[in-house]
């Protein structure tokens, strides 16, 4: 096992201590960013620690007083990490309005967690025409004088395209270890792939990349390896680590993924040409796929069948968390022409709060039998 990756992985899995140490290092505030696509290259250039918040597993008892129990456990598990005091290290978070949920956390955190400040973001939804381009330059704008206020430091034009360079280095390390990660799937089983992806989230984004980028050139070296199962996953997260655990368990590797947390992240180019904030804009008027956004011709099924097809997988997992209406929107479309192509499918129903996997492991192991 190469030593880097095993610090990723432990990184991955102690977010609060990797978050502390990299402020340390780096001599930055931290701002934690809700899922998903919050511009983070501003805050970085701001002199900011960009943190992400993806809630956790813990007991919610705090957060009912503001999120009803058909919420997302992702948003319950932040709400309930922020009124508990695991978020005070951080000097505000940054909020977006995909879903009702979100909207909701958003207007109730100034009264749950008064001592964490809110910054809200929100992108246009329907992504068609000049106007939304032009309005998401214009929230740039606005999003950038809110973390030079947090900062105290101005984000001028050479920390901006440092801090945009950086992210186009750390898009292409994790596009490349992805892609590694699916030829050498015992080193990178399901579980180390995704806490060593995980770990970008709670580091300083040039740290990551320096040991990523080790990772990454020790893969290289290495010789392909196999198991017997090969799948694309999709949803918003693969959590908790138990569930991860199911899948090591019956040699099942994650050779590509469409997940929120891992390579929607970084798997759309940006176009090179215009400023640093009409490259960030493009990067968001280009992306497909994606159920946060609206899409008149929904490409998230044929993007899946094309995964399929290129990685060699034999079946498509969707991990659909509970009570996430966006997702369960989307799953009865690309389900339908996944099965027209007669692709496989295995949808697991998961939240963070779970407390056992035994039924998840009987579907798990059935499936494999039908493989």
């Amino acid at each position: 096992m190469i030593a880097v990756l095993d610090e990723l992985v432990k990184k991955g899995k102690n977010p609060k201590a990797t978050v502390l140490e990299a402020m340390k290092d780096s001599g930055r505030k931290a701002v934690g960013c809700f899922p998903i696509y919050v511009p983070e290259e501003i805050i970085y250039a701001a002199g900011l620690l960009p943190v992400g918040v993806w809630g956790g597993k813990t007991d919610i008892k705090l957060a009912d007083k503001y999120l009803q129990s058909f919420c997302c456990s992702i948003m319950r598990a932040n709400m309930e990490f922020g009124m508990k005091g695991t978020y005070d290290m951080l000097s505000a978070v940054v909020i977006t309005a995909y879903c009702d949920t979100l909207r909701a956390v958003m207007v109730n955190w100034p009264y749950a967690v008064p001592n964490v400040k809110v910054v809200p973001f929100v992108y246009p939804q329907n992504r068609q025409g000049d106007s939304a381009f032009r309005y998401t330059l214009e929230i740039f704008d606005k999003f950038q004088s809110e973390m030079e206020s947090i900062s105290g430091k101005k984000v001028t034009a050479e920390r901006l395209e440092e801090a945009f360079d950086l992210y186009e280095q750390w898009r292409a390390l994790s596009q490349e270890f992805t892609t590694l990660a699916a030829t050498h799937p015992v080193t990178i089983n399901a579980k180390v792939r995704h806490y060593a992806l995980r770990a970008s989230y709670y580091m300083d984004k040039k740290t990551y990349t320096e040991k990523l980028m080790e990772v990454n050139q020790a893969l290289k070296s290495m010789p392909d390896e196999q198991v017997k199962f090969k799948v694309v996953v999709t949803g918003l997260l693969a959590e908790p680590e138990g569930f991860l655990d199911l899948f090591v368990a019956n040699n099942i590797s994650f050779v590509a993924d469409d997940l929120a947390q891992e390579s929607r992240q970084f798997r759309t180019p940006t176009r090179p040409e215009g400023t640093v904030y009409e490259k960030m804009a493009w990067r968001i008027m280009d992306l497909r796929g994606d159920t946060f956004f609206y899409e008149e011709n929904k490409s998230r099924g044929r993007m899946l069948i094309d995964m399929v097809k290129e990685s060699s997988a034999d079946a498509v997992v969707v991990c659909l968390y509970k009570f996430c209406d966006p997702e369960e929107f989307d799953y009865p479309v690309y389900k339908k022409e996944l099965e027209a192509a007669g692709i496989p499918i295995l949808y697991l129903e998961i939240e963070q709060q779970m407390d056992s996997m035994e039924q998840l492991r009987t579907r798990i192991q059935t499936f494999t039998e039908i493989l």
